[in-house]
């Protein structure tokens, strides 16, 4: 070994005996790290599921013609909003007026046969009290009456069935709501027995929000009501949201109207249909949702905030707790579901342990530290150092 390297190495050695008592006094003389802690107090939270849906109109009409003949005019514009009762299109009345002109003629020749009947039949009566006409006259006349009367009644219904297809000339709107683009123009032959529709209208106000759950989700719902470990939310009483596929909320709240007695087989999922008011037409069929439906609520819920839960390297997630002695536990937990910025905590933690949520880097398991308690104002400040900290978030 060389003089140079003999030196070195006795000089590090000699500096390491002479800066141990240093650091060890250096340490022993820190003051606590200063943290800020959330005490855990059980509470009643709501149990919100976020599930997929779409829009879906709560009427769809298709304008069909109920009589045939050529389409003289479009009265409505496409995409405005009718009223039931609105002429949409017009058919070539005439042929309908003449259909209409010569039933009537009709009814009145019947009338006149009618009239005829009833008076020889009236004088038969008088012949017959007076012995004069022949009881097989009498019968004749009164069969011939009835025929007359009959003759009227189907002339009667020929033209109120005349009528009926003149007026069946204007095809009207049969229900109120947005109608979309014409199919046909004017000049296209049409006839009532066309599968084709001549345009389409939804009523959307207020919409539907038709959306799914899975089937094994719903079951240990029920399981958990039936446990007692939640309370159930009646159907009136269930709130629903709506939030766009962009994350913002719809502004008004939904009505809860029914869930499927079936589950699909084919993807396990049960659908669920909500009505939400739709004023200003945001909400569009085909229209693409999350819907928060709130389905019981868990009475001595344990929530912490979100920034509290950090994640070890094999994914278990875990927080720190300041026990009695003012010293930082590592605390492993199981989690059930978000709720807001908090996760709701099914394992792990008990009322009164105090959580860390700010101060995570100057601190590790068995520190000692200087706890305060947690305010969300001073978080919303920016106070909050220890949510940067690399696995301070769950995923």
């Amino acid at each position: 070994m060389s003089l140079l390297r003999r030196t070195c190495l006795f000089l590090a050695a000699t500096l390491s005996l002479t800066a141990a008592p240093a650091l060890a006094q250096f340490g022993a003389d820190m003051p606590p790290a200063p943290v800020s802690v959330v005490t855990i107090v059980p509470e009643a939270l709501p149990v919100v599921n976020e599930l997929p849906g779409r829009i879906a109109p709560t009427r769809i009409a298709e304008v069909r013609p109920r009589v045939s003949g050529m389409l003289v005019e479009r009265v409505f514009e496409q995409g405005s909003q009718v009223t039931e009762g609105d002429v949409l299109y017009r058919i070539d009345p005439e042929v309908f007026r003449v259909q209409v002109a010569s039933a009537d003629a009709t009814l009145q020749r019947a009338k006149a046969v009618q009239l005829n009947a009833r008076q020889r039949a009236d004088r038969q009566a008088g012949l017959r009290e007076r012995s004069v006409a022949s009881i097989q006259q009498f019968d004749d006349a009164v069969a011939q009456l009835a025929q007359a009367d009959a003759d009227v009644a189907i002339a009667e219904a020929n033209l109120a069935q005349a009528q009926l297809n003149l007026d069946y000339s204007e095809v009207k709107a049969p229900i109120s709501g947005r109608i979309g683009r014409a199919m046909v123009t004017e000049g296209a032959l049409v006839s009532s027995s066309d599968i084709s529709s001549l345009a389409r209208i939804q009523a959307l106000d207020p919409v539907y929000a038709d959306f799914t759950q899975p089937a094994n989700e719903l079951m240990r719902l029920r399981r958990a009501l039936a446990a007692g470990t939640l309370t159930s939310v009646g159907p009136d009483e269930a709130a629903v949201q709506l939030r766009f596929d962009d994350g913002s909320d719809y502004s008004h709240p939904g009505t809860l109207l029914f869930s499927e007695a079936t589950v699909d087989e084919t993807t396990g999922q049960i659908t669920l249909r909500a009505s939400f008011p739709n004023p200003d037409g945001d909400l569009l069929p085909g229209m693409y949702v999350r819907v928060a439906i709130e389905q019981g609520t868990q009475e001595n819920a344990i929530a912490v905030p979100q920034q509290a839960i950090q994640r070890d390297s094999g994914g278990q997630s875990h927080v720190l707790v300041v026990n009695a002695e003012e010293r930082v536990e590592l605390r492993p937990v199981r989690l059930d579901r978000p709720h807001g910025n908090r996760y709701v905590v099914a394992e792990g933690l008990h009322p009164g342990d105090r959580v860390i949520v700010e101060g995570f880097q100057k601190i590790r398991p068995g520190a000692t530290v200087a706890a305060t308690e947690w305010s969300l104002q001073a978080a919303d400040t920016g106070a909050d150092t220890g949510a940067s900290a690399p696995g301070a978030t769950a995923n």
